[in-house]
């Protein structure tokens, strides 16, 4: 019989929701996880995920609810070996030393049938395991240090085609000003597009920012549980966002209600550009009826098909 002294300790109880999963996700973080990556079904964009550091799992459970049959979802994080240098290995003594594989996998097996694909070790490595062009959403949350940064940031540029969506964190943190060096360097010369920025997090793409905000915009406008507004950065337009008391993403009637205030948004525009088109065609028809008459009545009476008196 084992004593209680001897006795191993007792496994922690299986998290039942995000909040039971330690880690650093604001819920206005999880919120625009859950947009972003709802907005990409809808239009039918499909690809991979890659999460670059997951610490102990909370978004990428929330990203694995997303994933659709035939994508694969990667996770990239050193987890409990060691760094491939003293300074990344400090890092990780210093910031993750309770972080394992295995309470990686506990946590998001409460939550999914099928663990993601795990490459334990250096997110340089990633490239090895994910194709270029193959992905849609990457989220890169590894490194602090500036070469690490530049790097994942550089490997998700190969990884998504030009319309994928990469997300940051920590850019901006005062004890992570190597994040910030490698983000905004990536916008002012790596061609990086910003799209929104929250307290914690960037979000940008290498293709159309300008649509995607447009509909980020329409769906800010029907919530009142997240301060937004519009600045310009380096000749581009960039969202702010800050949380107000954001709700859970996974509310069915609040998410009913926003997409048909989106889709009531989308019909009003549609139906403003099919007004314009009318009135062109009909000023192009006008047009083209008064040019064809004036010629008609200038052709010979005979080529109109007149007789001779």
């Amino acid at each position: 019989m084992i004593s209680p002294e001897t006795a191993p300790p007792a496994s922690p109880a299986a998290p039942s929701s995000l909040d039971d999963v330690k880690g650093w996700f604001p819920k206005l973080d999880q919120l625009l996880f859950t947009w972003f990556l709802e907005r990409q079904e809808r239009l039918g964009e499909r690809g991979d995920l890659v999460e670059l550091g997951s610490y102990l799992g909370k978004s990428a459970i929330l990203m694995g609810r997303h994933l659709r049959d035939g994508e694969t979802f990667t996770v990239c994080d050193l987890f409990d070996t060691d760094a491939p240098d003293d300074s990344n290995q400090a890092e990780m003594q210093g910031s993750y030393s309770t972080l394992t594989r295995r309470a990686f996998e506990s946590n998001y097996r409460a939550f999914h049938d099928r663990l993601p694909e795990i490459v334990q070790g250096p997110t340089s490595l990633i490239l090895d395991h994910v194709q270029p062009e193959t992905c849609r959403f990457v989220h890169v949350d590894a490194s602090h240090l500036y070469e690490h940064v530049r790097a994942d940031i550089e490997a998700a540029h190969v990884m998504l085609p030009a319309g994928g969506l990469i997300v940051c964190d920590d850019y901006r943190s005062e004890h992570t000003p190597g994040v910030s060096a490698a983000v905004w360097g990536a916008v002012a010369a790596g061609g990086l597009r910003p799209i929104c920025v929250t307290t914690q997090k960037f979000y940008g793409t290498w293709g159309d920012a300008d649509t995607v905000q447009d509909d980020l915009l329409d769906w800010l406008g029907t919530r009142d549980d997240a301060w937004h507004e519009v600045q310009q950065v380096a000749g581009r337009r960039l969202v702010r966002l800050k949380g107000k008391g954001a709700t859970r993403p996974y509310n069915e009637a609040g998410r009913l209600k926003e997409r048909l205030a989106q889709a009531e948004k989308r019909l009003a525009r549609s139906e403003e550009r099919l007004a314009r088109a009318q009135k062109e065609l009909e000023a192009v028809r006008g047009s083209v009826s008064f040019r064809v008459g004036r010629a008609a009545t200038a052709l010979p009476r005979a080529l109109r098909g007149g007789r001779k008196a």
